[in-house]
């Protein structure tokens, strides 16, 4: 299996994993958020890929400018997530 067949395949467990951390209605909605913007994440690799492979000739990781733009998108994700959570706990602690 391709490492893009894998990446393709791997959505389909995440859509499952939102649908049920969304319906559950117990997840901070920071992190939440955070969670969908991986597919904001997703959304600007796949496009930003293609643009790397025919502008340059080469994979996103190897042109730093495209590689680092879409990786702002995952680096924002996790920084929503865990401020998210952060935030649950603290409100837990102070009640």
């Amino acid at each position: 299996m391709s490492k893009e067949t894998l990446f393709a395949v791997s959505l389909f467990p995440y859509l499952g994993f939102l649908y049920f951390v969304t319906k559950s209605g117990q997840t901070p909605r920071l992190a939440l958020i955070g969670f969908y913007v991986l597919l904001v994440f997703v959304a600007v690799t796949i496009p930003a890929g293609i643009y790397a492979q025919q502008a340059y000739g080469m994979e996103l990781a190897n042109v730093d400018w495209l590689h680092g733009s879409a990786e702002f998108f995952l680096t924002l994700s996790n920084i929503l997530v865990v401020l998210g959570f952060r935030n649950a706990v603290q409100k837990l602690k102070d009640s």
